[in-house]
């Protein structure tokens, strides 16, 4: 099957063939992750970088009453942090929100591969800075947007994610999140989202059926979210896509 982490690199950094031969050489054999199953734990050795190669995931915090924080969502191609494997315990919790198929590199392979390769070093580091600037932009709606804005700019965002690697239908993508799956990531209840939700239907804007998320006007929703696709820093072929 094709690599879905070097099509996710190739947009940062030309790769060549042998490049995309070296990223398969040094991924573990995949293996199946059953939906809300952890990956890793917080507090475990990071000695490998995970990466999601079919389905969706997500990093969380949780606390001991059981409130859980969703701090960012992992699709296809994503690896699950190049450098985790430099700290000596996780921060976080990693989980599966559908079933996942998952790869592994360890850390000595990445170190191996981006000391002999400049190409892939540069590649996960823009990588690394693309990741960084979507989580610069949860903060945001955490801090400044209001309940229905942050919502449309979620599904803006991961609309237009899912477009750059093919994942999408027109204006319709896979939306495996539960309500409270939505509230977690939102920092609101499952009861606030359920009339977002329908808020966001009401305007004429979505449809979300069967875990199916149709965006009727893409224009509106963005200027609702205050959404510029710019953070993504998608070449100008997935800008494209994702409109």
């Amino acid at each position: 099957m094709p690599n879905p982490l070097a099509h996710k690199l190739n947009r940062y950094v030309r790769l060549s063939e042998d490049d995309r031969m070296c990223l398969a050489d040094i991924m573990s054999p995949s293996r199946m992750v059953a939906a809300r199953t952890d990956i890793i734990h917080e507090g475990e050795d990071p000695r490998a970088i995970n990466v999601i190669l079919d389905g969706w995931a997500c990093r969380y915090r949780q606390f001991a009453n059981g409130r859980r924080q969703i701090v960012s969502l992992l699709l296809p191609g994503d690896p699950c942090d190049p450098h985790a494997f430099l700290l000596d315990a996780m921060d976080h919790t990693i989980g599966a929100i559908t079933p996942v198929l998952l790869g592994q590199i360890s850390g000595t392979a990445m170190q191996d591969l981006t000391a002999r390769n400049p190409r892939l070093d540069l590649a996960f580091h823009r990588e690394a800075l693309a990741t960084a600037a979507i989580q610069r932009e949860w903060t945001v709606s955490l801090g400044s947007r209001t309940g229905i804005e942050r919502l449309a700019h979620l599904f803006c965002e991961l609309h237009a994610r899912l477009a750059a690697i093919g994942l999408t239908d027109g204006n319709t993508c896979a939306m495996p999140m539960t309500q409270n799956d939505l509230g977690d990531a939102m920092g609101q209840t499952s009861v606030h989202i359920n009339r977002t939700l329908q808020e966001l239907r009401g305007m004429g804007l979505i449809t979300l059926r069967s875990r199916r998320l149709t965006i009727h006007d893409p224009v509106a929703l963005a200027r609702l979210a205050h959404f510029d696709i710019a953070y993504l820093h998608l070449t100008e072929t997935e800008r494209a896509a994702a409109r």
